[in-house]
């Protein structure tokens, strides 16, 4: 793969893809990519410095999120652990960046929560593709926030549905890179943190998940085809 941490940035006016080489507090070194996620991408060895990373992708297809996926937060919620995953979906437009502006409509206001995870993005088309193959399928990994309306989320408010709370504009940002599976050769081995305001509010590790990201894209993908630049929120 022709990059380690896929990242995307402006500069004069356009944006382009680029391997992040290094960051600073407030610069990137980046080197430009060209191509894109159809067609692949290309080194060009033209490095230059930015300021701000955009959003990973340009777009994406569908956004597929998981429900209930750590055990130790099942138990602690006394939460029944269902015979398959949860799923539930957001919009392209629920796609922004890391350092994007979530405008928040004023009904979502008053109960605005987040949910740190880790985002899965496919590399290419798959379908009724098995665990022991799914990892084939991915471009690479980032995290993710989870942003969602609580007050449309209770059950009398939804009738026990997740979508509408959780797809308004805006309310995927992920980023600001994604890490290829060179790099991590094995999703289930990490440590996910999310922190608010300088406090750690969510700390897990990846194998503690329920259904693996192996597993996920395996039943994500039974007779449904999971298309190129689909990103999965593997839940919290």
């Amino acid at each position: 793969m022709v990059f380690e941490r896929l990242v995307r940035f402006e500069e004069n006016g356009s944006s382009y893809y680029g391997n992040l080489i290094s960051s600073s507090q407030d610069s990137y070194k980046v080197e430009k990519l060209s191509g894109n996620l159809e067609q692949g991408f290309q080194l060009t060895n033209q490095v230059t410095t930015v300021s701000k990373l955009l959003c990973p992708l340009e777009s994406t297809p569908i956004i597929l999120c998981v429900g209930l996926n750590y055990q130790k937060h099942a138990t602690e919620a006394n939460l029944t652990v269902p015979k398959y995953p949860v799923i539930f979906t957001k919009p392209s437009d629920a796609l922004s960046g890391p350092y994007d502006d979530v405008n928040v409509h004023k009904d979502c206001q008053s109960h605005l929560d987040y949910e740190g995870e880790l985002c899965v993005v496919i590399g290419r088309d798959a379908k009724n593709v098995s665990a022991d193959h799914a990892l084939e399928y991915v471009l690479g990994y980032t995290s993710g926030n989870d942003v969602s309306a609580r007050n449309f989320q209770v059950p009398d408010a939804s009738g026990g549905q997740f979508c509408y709370a959780k797809s308004f504009d805006g309310f995927a940002p992920i980023g600001p890179a994604i890490c290829s599976p060179d790099i991590i050769p094995d999703p289930q081995s990490l440590r996910l943190k999310t922190i608010v305001n300088g406090e750690t509010v969510q700390e897990t590790d990846t194998s503690d998940m329920i259904w693996s990201v192996r597993e996920l894209i395996a039943h994500l993908s039974r007779g449904t085809t999971i298309r190129r630049g689909t990103v999965i929120m593997t839940g919290s």
